[in-house]
């Protein structure tokens, strides 16, 4: 079963979604009946929605979507970590299934050591001991440093790294991403999500062969178990299409084991967000 483990939807507000620019043409609404098509043309049983703006509203919208389509298995939501209250509101939700877990925008923080701050640490050590949920770790390359000081205080709280860490791939800037991604990788606690590569490279001008160096340092790194597929849709369409990036990950996978390969596809992200499998769960159409 395949499964993607990182889309989004959003009905586009301009006030809302600040960080798409002017001329980016996905700045228009995308929904499940977007999304639909895609996964079964793909054989896609189903997908994690993650979030896209820093709010509450937005993941309560999320949570909606996911219980009127049985193929979005979870969402990926949004919850103030620094909130005095964080933890009585982490009980509440908790009771929604669906709710796999939350990611903060740290990309877009100018403290370089925001991670590493009291109140953040206090909020995840929070979210460790409630015990359900994963985190979803967005970061660029040059936060890598304090990630890894970040993740050690965590061992027990699932942590999945969001599109490699974003390496500088339009420089070609394989050091020290490589260095610091193999550290990253020693923590067994730490997943990586195989996504949001191709808008990290000259859009519409990459060549598989420019990713295959990435790729190879991740499965290294983590190991078979502890990679995830995801599209990143439809973010991605800023530099490709499903289509390709699908095709990419399949010819590069050629070679590699079938058990590997199957957890790479959905038994990774199904383990990693702790989603019980369904026999019934048919392939989106």
């Amino acid at each position: 079963m395949r499964v993607d483990s990182h889309q989004h939807f959003w009905r586009y507000d301009p006030a809302q979604y600040p960080w798409m620019k002017s001329d980016w043409p996905i700045r228009r609404d995308f929904l499940p009946e977007d999304l639909a098509p895609i996964l079964g043309r793909h054989q896609i049983a189903g997908t994690i929605a993650v979030q896209a703006r820093q709010s509450w509203e937005e993941t309560s919208w999320l949570l909606e979507l996911a219980g009127g389509f049985d193929w979005i298995l979870g969402v990926v939501g949004w919850i103030d970590l620094r909130a005095e209250t964080l933890p009585q509101q982490l009980d509440r939700v908790a009771v929604d299934k669906k709710l796999v877990g939350f990611r903060h925008v740290v990309q877009d923080e100018t403290d370089p050591e925001f991670l590493l701050r009291p109140s953040f640490i206090q909020g995840i050590r929070t979210l460790e001991s409630q015990g359900r949920f994963a985190y979803d770790l967005l970061i660029y390359h040059h936060q890598l440093p304090s990630a890894l000081r970040f993740v050690e205080q965590f061992p027990n709280l699932r942590i999945i790294l969001d599109h490699l860490a974003k390496p500088d791939l339009r420089k070609d800037a394989r050091q020290p991403w490589t260095d610091q991604i193999r550290q990253l990788g020693q923590s067994a606690h730490v997943a990586c999500k195989i996504s949001g590569l191709i808008t990290e490279a000259e859009w519409h001008h990459w060549k598989e062969d420019d990713l295959i160096y990435y790729l190879e340092v991740v499965w290294e790194a983590f190991g078979p178990k502890r990679i995830l597929f995801g599209s990143d849709w439809p973010v991605m369409l800023l530099s490709g299409s499903y289509e390709r990036w699908l095709t990419l990950l399949d010819d590069w996978l050629q070679g590699k084991g079938a058990e590997e390969t199957d957890g790479f596809w959905g038994a990774n992200a199904m383990r990693w967000y702790q989603i019980e499998n369904s026999s019934r769960l048919k392939v989106s159409r």
